[in-house]
């Protein structure tokens, strides 16, 4: 039985170590920021109360960070069409732009229906 299956090439490729190790070192920070507020706010409930009250903040914090997106992608965008000006490249872009902006209304979506 040959078992070079089981042994992925693509985990071994170091762009994706480096993307794994990223996504790790960043759900580490989140899980460190989360228990550094209940240590200084003291409780669970506090806690919530906090970011309850801080969610003007972190919607602020969204906007600039879908704005700064937005910037990045119209920038890609260009290089990408004068590069290959084909409309299969612009038919990929387009589904690309609509899947992020599903994406990104449901996000907006559910957190809104969370507050609710």
């Amino acid at each position: 039985m040959n078992a070079a299956w089981l042994r992925p090439r693509w985990l071994l490729n170091s762009r994706v170590a480096r993307a794994l190790l990223w996504t790790l070192l960043l759900v580490a920070l989140a899980v460190a920021a989360n228990i550094a507020g209940l240590y200084l706010v003291g409780s669970i409930v506090g806690w919530e109360r906090w970011l309850a009250d801080a969610a003007g903040y972190f919607l602020l914090w969204r906007l600039c960070l879908y704005g700064a997106t937005v910037y990045g992608w119209v920038w890609m965008r260009r290089r990408l069409l004068t590069r290959e000006s084909d409309a299969s490249a612009r038919r990929r872009l387009l589904r690309t732009e609509i899947a992020g902006l599903i994406v990104i209304v449901a996000l907006e979506a559910g957190l809104l229906m969370q507050a609710v």
